[in-house]
């Protein structure tokens, strides 16, 4: 059987403002029809690596290849016409909807940005979208402010879906909403993926909402990915001192391995490993090295001197 195909490669991606490190480094693949979450702390960089993988936010280093195309050396229009394959649901609805438009006409508008569709067609298939997110008709006429939180999460998902797009990023889109709305959205999105054959990368801070919908899950500190496998090993056996420390934290584990501290400033990113200052199992090699994140077996790979590789490390 051959290999998943890649539908989206980050390459020692790196971003930086000013003197602030955003992002370092960062290198994985995300396979076609999957579910891949990337999960850590305020301030780990997640947002700003969703961003990068868009072009939202321009590099500073490194590449994003989709669908085999470098996406940072096409021109403003390639990049405008490649934009209708990747859409992303942001954590505020509120504040990604017009709200001066109608929310027929807002999920209707990425069909006339991309010509999609006969022009004539196009308000008939923004109820159909709005349908198979679960809101009535009649909410096309209305406008964003009328609706809850879930509502407009729910327009923000259709009019994503407008597109026809392989990829969605959606960037914390459930940490917003009550904990019953967020089962809701979370099983939305799951069934549409698999209803449009869509690619979904999951953004969040919640561990147990990762776990609930990916496959394979990134581990992100301070700018880097620090542990990165399937769902059932990173739940089940997580090998990085912080995964096992955000799940340590997280309610209904066990407290065996508590995150102390905060996370560093990304203007002053710790030598060597940047999770050191605030690891209960750091030595001396950690202040000096940094570690590389390395195969472990499995497909696990970890950025650790404690944890044994099964290979050379990645790049």
């Amino acid at each position: 059987m051959s290999p998943p195909e890649k539908l989206l490669e980050a390459r020692d991606l790196a971003k930086t403002f000013g003197k602030v490190a955003a992002v370092r480094g960062v290198s994985f693949a995300l396979r076609r029809g999957e579910t891949f979450g990337i999960v850590g702390e305020s301030g780990s960089g997640k947002s700003t690596l969703a961003r990068l993988l868009l072009r939202l936010i321009e590099p500073s280093g490194g590449g994003v290849h989709f669908r085999g195309r470098d996406l940072t050396s096409l021109g403003r229009e390639e990049m405008r016409r490649e934009r209708r394959h990747i859409q992303m649901i942001f954590q505020d609805p509120f504040g990604s909807l017009n709200p001066r438009m109608t929310v027929g006409e807002l999920v209707a508008e990425p069909m006339h940005a991309h010509d999609i569709g006969e022009r004539g067609d196009r308000g008939a298939r923004a109820l159909k979208l709005l349908d198979e997110v679960g809101l009535p008709a009649a909410a096309g006429a209305r406008y964003p402010h009328e609706f809850s939180g879930g509502q407009r999460q729910r327009i923000a998902i259709a009019r994503a879906l407008a597109s026809e797009p392989a990829l969605i990023v959606a960037d914390e889109p459930v940490s917003a909403l009550d904990v019953s709305v967020q089962a809701q959205v979370l099983n939305l999105l799951l069934d549409l993926k698999e209803r449009h054959g869509m690619t979904l990368l999951f953004i969040s801070h919640d561990l147990r909402v990762v776990e609930f919908i990916c496959d394979r899950i990134a581990v992100m500190y301070l700018g880097e990915i620090v542990e990165l496998g399937d769902k059932a090993a990173i739940c089940g056996e997580p090998r990085h001192p912080y995964t096992q420390a955000l799940f340590a934290s997280a309610p209904g584990r066990p407290k065996t391995a508590r995150l102390a501290g905060e996370i560093p400033n990304a203007a002053d990113v710790p030598s060597g490993c940047a999770f050191r200052t605030r690891c209960p199992r750091a030595f001396d090699r950690c202040a000096i090295d940094h570690p590389p994140l390395r195969a472990l077996g499995g497909e696990r790979f970890a950025a650790c001197h404690l944890v044994e590789p099964a290979a050379e490390a990645v790049s």
